[in-house]
């Protein structure tokens, strides 16, 4: 199975930590030069950066707020001007703000849909018109380009006092499989990646304790928490000419968190 990006660019948005950090680092090691998005925390930005660097790859660092369109297209502007232009997105920026549904404010109902969502439809969209600007460039992909839309097990499962969250993943799938529809005819591939539990800074208090990861292993029937090599695993297969016949699709990475734990022995 060849999961070679060799001398591809790819961009992941929010990945000066975790789950993007991830894979950020998991693409670079396949081969692509790699943007490391990131909105507030330059330091470690730039340390994602130098990490990749020191394991051989090529990687820069580019801030912006995915929330914003003029942001977003300032920088798909300085991207495409150092590398030429991009063959892989991967949209990983998002946050949560949780609260009980009725007291849930709506500035942070809109906060959340505005990054999870809008900032995944602005990314992707400024992809595409790069891809369909650039043509075929067949000595690095079969695609013409790739998007790898980060979502979550709760676009399938509903998560009470995380509705604003559950419903941008949600919105996400959705949007995921219409881009997909629409853009397969032009050889644009576009699939998501799910992932359950993982262990990174956004849930530490559901696993830093072994009190905690052992209340999260009730949810996981595979009985470990995920870590972020998992999900850069994944995306690396879907950014790959190993998975050039599969668009559309939702990759659950979770340790069978969607196979409805209580009901393995009859509910």
């Amino acid at each position: 199975m060849d999961l070679s990006l060799e001398g591809q660019r790819a961009l992941v948005t929010g990945a000066n930590s975790g789950i993007g950090e991830g894979v950020a680092k998991a693409l670079a090691a396949a081969g692509a030069k790699v943007v490391v998005n990131w909105v507030s925390g330059e330091e470690r930005a730039e340390a994602v950066v130098a990490e990749i660097a020191a394991a051989g790859g090529t990687a820069m660092a580019i801030r912006a707020d995915v929330s914003k369109e003029d942001q977003v297209q300032a920088m798909f502007r300085r991207m495409i001007e150092a590398w030429g232009s991009i063959d892989i997105l991967v949209n990983n920026a998002g946050l949560q703000r949780d609260f009980a549904f009725h007291e849930m404010p709506l500035a942070d109902w809109r906060l959340v849909l505005d990054v999870n969502l809008t900032g995944q439809f602005l990314c992707s969209r400024e992809a595409i018109r790069e891809f369909l600007r650039r043509g075929p460039a067949p000595e690095l992909s079969a695609a013409l380009g790739k998007i790898v839309c980060m979502s979550s097990v709760h676009d399938l499962i509903p998560w009470a006092g995380h509705v604003n969250y559950a419903a941008s993943k949600g919105g996400v799938m959705l949007m995921m499989k219409s881009l997909a529809q629409e853009y397969a005819s032009r050889r644009i591939r576009v699939n998501s990646v799910c992932p359950g539990a993982i262990k990174t800074p956004i849930n530490h208090e559901a696993w830093a304790t072994p009190e905690a990861e052992t209340s999260l292993l009730r949810l996981i029937p595979y009985k470990r928490v995920g870590v972020v090599e998992d999900i850069g695993k994944a995306t690396v297969f879907l950014a790959s000419d190993a998975s050039d016949y599969m668009t559309g699709v939702n990759l659950y990475v979770d340790g069978g968190m969607t196979l409805y734990p209580g009901f393995d022995m009859g509910g």
